[in-house]
């Protein structure tokens, strides 16, 4: 028996913008299965929490990298990691929503390990 995915809660569960044009109000839906929905799937949800989770680890340890090879502090690294993830989003390489890039940096920074002789200090706030 496998067990079911589980998404925190503090992910983001936005639903997929759109524009339809016309002066009546649209919802936007699509057929599934005989069936009109709505947002994520379940599935889909899990897909992108699980995609972000990976991202979060990959950028925690490409972080930590630079702090100990480059010595940038803590904020500093986390920054630069920032503005290259909003980067490649606002180049169309990624496709993370504003709700997944905040959640994908908060997730980062609890990831990050703090420096011994940083007490804390540049915890994430």
């Amino acid at each position: 028996m496998t067990r079911p995915h589980v998404v925190p809660e503090d992910f983001p569960r936005e639903h997929s913008s759109g524009l339809v044009p016309g002066t009546q109000p649209k919802l936007l839906v699509r057929e599934m299965d005989g069936r009109y929905c709505t947002g994520l799937t379940n599935e889909e949800l899990w897909t992108r929490y699980d995609a972000c989770e990976d991202l979060a680890g990959q950028l925690a340890e490409y972080a930590s990298r630079k702090v100990s090879a480059s010595g940038l502090s803590r904020d500093d690294a986390l920054g630069r990691v920032e503005k290259g993830l909003k980067a490649k989003v606002g180049a169309g390489q990624w496709d993370f929503s504003h709700g997944e890039m905040t959640w994908l940096m908060k997730r980062t920074r609890e990831l990050l390990p703090v420096a011994p002789d940083d007490g804390g200090e540049n915890e994430s706030r």
